[in-house]
């Protein structure tokens, strides 16, 4: 089983990618579970027709109760992807990275990857600190390789060597190590370069570089990812080519 966290700056396209990347996954065949693991929920909209699945803990707090049934809590979407949210607590009360422990939690409860059989398992994880909750798919044996994604942007390189120096602090304990880098470009100036020059200095390889492009907007508005909008784009057959690959190397 290949299993996958996303990690980057907020905002920094994580989700886009991943839900390509997904959708890319079952375009080969393969049966996917997405699990976002954000509070915002979002990760697995473009899977679903912009239609949310009911967040993990949003069904905790209505029902006070443990689902039975792994139904209550996923849906699934383009491809059979299976798609899950963690969500998080009421805002501005309790832990968000406690919404993923719990989920996670949860999910072995229900016996999700026993019953599912999964080929490709992705997490979607917030990733501007990597503490408490939030490292759990590091720590915890949930994933087994890390995709960093960036840009050229400053800030996004920082978070992009916050969670390459967290991984590294883990290096001992046989955690998840960073499967490579990620470029979801913005357009800045050298933007190619100055993410070479950290994956350089982190011995790190870029292992995609994905333009900014126009159609990944205009399905993202049909609540769609581009694979399901046109698998033949020229942007579509990069998501693809990079499941090929991370499948090759498993």
């Amino acid at each position: 089983m290949l299993k996958l966290a996303i990690y980057g700056k907020g905002g920094i396209g994580k989700s886009t990618t991943t839900g390509n990347l997904a959708a890319a996954f079952a375009s080969l065949g393969k049966k996917v579970i997405q699990i976002g693991c954000d509070p915002k929920a979002d990760s697995t909209i473009n899977l679903l027709g912009g239609n949310p699945v009911r967040p993990v803990m949003d069904y905790l707090r209505e029902f006070d109760e443990e689902p039975e049934e792994i139904e209550q809590i996923a849906k699934e979407g383009f491809g059979g992807v299976l798609c899950i949210e963690t969500g998080g607590p009421t805002p501005g009360l309790g832990c968000a990275g406690r919404g993923i422990i719990t989920t996670f939690s949860l999910l072995e409860d229900l016996e999700l990857f026993e019953i599912y059989k999964p080929d490709v398992v992705l997490y979607d994880v917030l990733g501007d600190v990597v503490c408490g909750g939030f490292a759990a798919p590091i720590r915890e044996g949930y994933a087994n390789e890390i995709l960093i994604v960036t840009s050229g942007e400053k800030m996004a390189l920082y978070a992009a060597n916050n969670i390459k120096t967290a991984v590294d602090n883990f290096e001992d304990r046989g955690y998840a190590t960073v499967k490579g880098i990620i470029l979801n470009r913005r357009n800045v100036e050298n933007e190619r370069e100055k993410v070479e020059v950290f994956a350089k200095e982190s011995n790190l390889e870029i292992i995609a570089d994905i333009p900014r492009s126009d159609e990944i907007i205009r399905y993202e508005d049909q609540g769609k990812t581009v694979i399901e909008g046109n698998p033949d784009l020229e942007i579509s057959k990069i998501y693809i080519d990079l499941a090929k690959r991370l499948l090759e190397e498993e």
